[in-house]
């Protein structure tokens, strides 16, 4: 009996031992390409929650809105950090 895994294993060893010899700076644009389309979503969020801020500001912070505001104010924070590397 043959081991029909066999192949399939020498391949990932193979594609593994590609991703070791890769330069640190070939991952580091690999990534920077992986991360570009969050880092762009988390600047649009960033610019566009405070305009949720205003219904309840007017109205208004009672009972359960002061909660509501306090997570929109700490997702605002966690995107202007994420997305402050967007560019251009």
């Amino acid at each position: 009996m043959s081991n029909s895994s066999a192949p399939a294993h020498d391949e990932r060893v193979g594609v593994l031992g590609k991703l070791v010899e890769t330069s640190p700076a070939t991952l580091q644009t690999g990534l920077e390409i992986l991360f570009a389309p969050i880092r762009f979503l988390a600047f649009w969020l960033a610019v566009t929650l405070p305009f949720l801020y205003l219904p309840l500001l007017i109205s208004g912070l009672q009972g359960e809105q002061v909660t509501v505001f306090g997570t929109l104010l700490a997702l605002n924070v966690a995107a202007l950090v994420v997305g402050h590397g967007h560019a251009r």
